[in-house]
C-alpha cells in the first residue's frame, strides 16, 4: 500500500497504515504539487530580500517577536529553535507513535502553505519508509503553539542531532541517517518552526487512539453477547424496536451487533428475569455513546490531518504572510476529552459485567467466582476472585484520568501563550485509557469463556461459541480447572485483541 502526499488529505486509516508499517509513503508526482511547494519557497525568499519582517525568521520566537534578528543571525535561528526545545521528559513514544508523528507532519506540510523546500518532504518520506524515527519524549506539550518540543525531536533527527531508531535499534541520529543512506539537512528559515508549530503530535496519537477506540466498541458488545449467554439473560432486551423507539444511530448499531451475536429473531422463551440488570440491559446505551461520538472524532481529527496549522503561514497564490494561530489544538482536545469519557466508561461497564457473572446470587447459577470444581477440593480454589479485582483496579484508574485536559489551560511563556489546548495531555490520556480498558476488556472475554464452560456450549450462541473456540484452541489458553497464575491468559488476549485475531465482529460507525 502506498500513501501519496500533496493530493487529497490523508484519513486515520491512512495513517494508521504508515505508523504501523504496513504502506510506503509517496509525494506526489504532479508537477503543479512541486510548483506549489517550491513557489512558497520563492515566496519567502522574495519577502526576505525585500527587506520585510517574518515572524521566527527575521525575529525572535514567541514573546521574542519583539526582537529584531539581522545577518548571520537568520541563518542560526532554525538551530537554536531546535536545540532550546530539546526538553522534553518522560517516556519515549513507541515507534508506531514516533511513525505517526512523522506522517502527520508530513500531510501538514505538503499542504504548501508552510514555504519547505522540497528535499525536507523526501526526507520525511524516507523517515517512513526506512522506519528511521526520532526518539520523542512524551513530555512536554502544552497544545499551543502546537507541540513545539516532542517536534523538536523531529526537527533534530533531520538535523543529525539527538537520537532516533533505525529497525527497532536505538542509535544516535547521524548514524542512523547514515546507516539508512540519508544525510542531514541544513534547515533553511522558517522551516524549524514548519516543523515544530503545529499539532502533529496530538493528532499523530489521536488517530492510533481513535483506531483502538473504534476496535474496543465492537469488542464491548462481543463480551456483553457473552455476559447475556452465560447469565442467561433475556435476549428481548435488544430487540430493534426498543431502539427505533429512541434512535441514536450509535446505539442501535451496537444493538444490532449484540442482537446478531446472541441471534435474537424474536420473543424470548421464559427468561429467568424479566429485566437483566443494567449492565447488560443498558449496554447498547453505553457502547453507543462512543459509536456515536466517532464520528465527531474523525471529523475533527481529519480536519487536522488535512490543515496547514504553522505560524506564519505564506499563501501559495500570492506569497502574503499570514500571522495567526492555527497551531492551536483546541479541536484535536475536545474530541479526544470526549472520546477517553467514552472510552473509560466502557471499561466500568465490563468491569460491571465481570462482577455480575462472577456473583453466584446474580449469575442464575453459576458458581461464585466461576470455580469450576465442586464439593469440599473446590473450597481451596478461588477462581476468578483476583481477576476482578485486577478489573476494577483498572477500571478506577482509566475513570480517574477522564477530568478534560482543556480545563487546565495555563499561561505560559513570558505570558505570550496565555491560552493554551492542552490537546497533547488530552491525547497521551486517551491513549492509557484505550490501553487501560483493553486490558478490562481482555479479562472480560477470559471471565466470560469460563462462564460459557460452565454454563455449556449449547446453551450459547454464535458470538460465544466463535471467541471461545478462539481462546481454547488457536490462542491456546486452558479453561481454569484450579487456582494457577493467569497473567499470562491476559496477555494472550490481550494480543489477540491488538492483532486483530480475535473473532469478535466486524467494525463499523454509524
Amino acid at each position: 500500500m502506498t500513501v501519496v502526499f500533496g493530493g487529497a488529505p490523508p484519513s486515520i486509516e491512512a495513517i494508521v497504515s504508515l505508523a504501523e508499517g504496513r504502506a510506503r509513503a509517496q509525494l506526489a508526482a504532479d508537477p503543479a504539487f512541486r510548483a506549489r511547494i517550491d513557489g512558497g519557497v520563492a515566496h519567502l525568499r522574495r519577502r526576505l530580500d525585500a527587506g520585510e519582517t517574518v515572524y521566527g525568521v527575521t525575529t525572535g520566537f514567541g514573546d521574542s517577536c519583539v526582537v529584531a534578528v539581522r545577518g548571520g543571525g537568520i541563518d542560526d535561528l532554525p538551530r537554536n529553535l531546535v536545540r532550546f526545545h530539546g526538553c522534553g521528559t518522560g517516556r519515549i513514544l513507541d515507534e508506531v507513535e514516533a511513525a505517526a508523528v512523522v506522517a502527520v507532519r508530513l500531510a501538514a506540510l505538503a499542504r504548501g502553505w508552510s514555504a519547505v523546500r522540497w528535499e525536507l518532504l523526501e526526507l520525511l518520506a524516507e523517515f517512513l519508509n526506512h522506519r528511521l524515527l526520532p526518539r520523542i519524549p512524551a513530555e512536554g506539550s502544552v497544545g499551543a503553539s502546537g507541540d513545539l518540543t516532542p517536534l523538536s525531536y523531529l526537527a533534530a533527527l533531520l538535523l543529525g542531532e539527538r537520537e532516533c531508531t533505525l529497525g527497532g535499534e536505538v542509535l544516535d541520529a547521524r548514524e542512523g541517517l547514515e546507516r539508512a543512506g540519508l544525510r542531514p539537512l541544513a534547515l533553511a528559515p522558517k522551516e524549524s518552526l514548519a516543523l515544530m508549530n503545529g499539532t502533529s503530535v496530538m493528532a499523530a496519537l489521536g488517530c492510533l487512539a481513535f483506531t483502538r477506540a473504534r476496535r474496543l466498541a465492537r469488542l464491548c458488545a462481543a463480551i456483553t453477547a457473552m455476559a447475556s449467554d452465560v447469565s442467561a439473560g433475556n435476549r428481548a432486551h435488544f430487540d430493534d424496536r426498543l431502539f427505533i423507539a429512541k434512535p441514536h444511530p450509535g446505539q442501535r448499531l451496537c444493538a444490532g451487533w449484540i442482537r446478531e451475536d446472541i441471534e435474537y429473531a424474536g420473543a424470548q422463551e421464559g427468561p429467568l428475569r424479566l429485566q437483566d440488570r443494567y449492565s447488560i440491559r443498558c449496554a447498547p446505551h453505553v457502547i453507543g455513546v462512543l459509536v456515536d461520538a466517532l464520528p465527531m472524532a474523525r471529523a475533527f481529527l481529519e480536519v487536522e490531518l488535512s490543515s496547514a496549522n504553522d505560524n506564519p503561514l505564506i499563501d501559495p497564490e500570492t506569497g502574503e504572510i499570514l500571522h495567526g494561530g492555527n497551531f492551536y489544538g483546541g479541536h484535536a482536545c475536545f474530541a479526544l476529552d470526549a472520546l477517553k469519557v467514552a472510552v473509560a466508561n466502557l471499561a466500568d461497564l465490563v468491569d460491571r459485567q465481570i462482577a455480575l457473572v462472577c456473583n453466584e446470587t446474580m449469575s442464575n447459577g453459576l458458581p461464585a467466582n466461576l470455580v469450576l470444581r465442586r464439593g469440599p477440593e473446590g473450597a481451596a480454589h478461588h477462581g476468578f476472585k483476583a481477576m476482578q479485582i485486577s478489573a476494577s483496579a483498572l477500571a478506577a484508574e482509566a475513570l480517574k484520568l477522564t477530568m478534560p485536559a482543556s480545563v487546565f489551560s495555563r499561561s505560559t511563556e513570558c505570558h505570550n501563550q496565555d491560552k493554551v489546548s492542552m490537546g497533547t495531555i488530552a491525547a497521551r490520556d486517551c491513549l492509557r485509557i484505550v490501553e487501560l480498558t483493553e486490558t478490562v476488556a481482555a479479562i472480560g472475554v477470559l471471565v466470560m469463556c469460563q462462564g460459557v464452560d460452565l454454563r455449556g456450549l449449547e446453551r450459547c450462541h454464535g458470538r460465544a461459541r466463535a471467541i471461545h473456540g478462539a481462546v481454547r484452541g488457536s490462542l491456546g489458553v486452558p479453561v481454569v480447572d484450579a487456582d494457577r497464575r493467569m497473567d499470562v491468559d491476559i496477555a494472550a488476549i490481550l494480543d489477540a485483541i491488538r492483532g486483530d485475531t480475535l473473532p469478535f465482529g466486524e467494525v463499523s460507525e454509524p
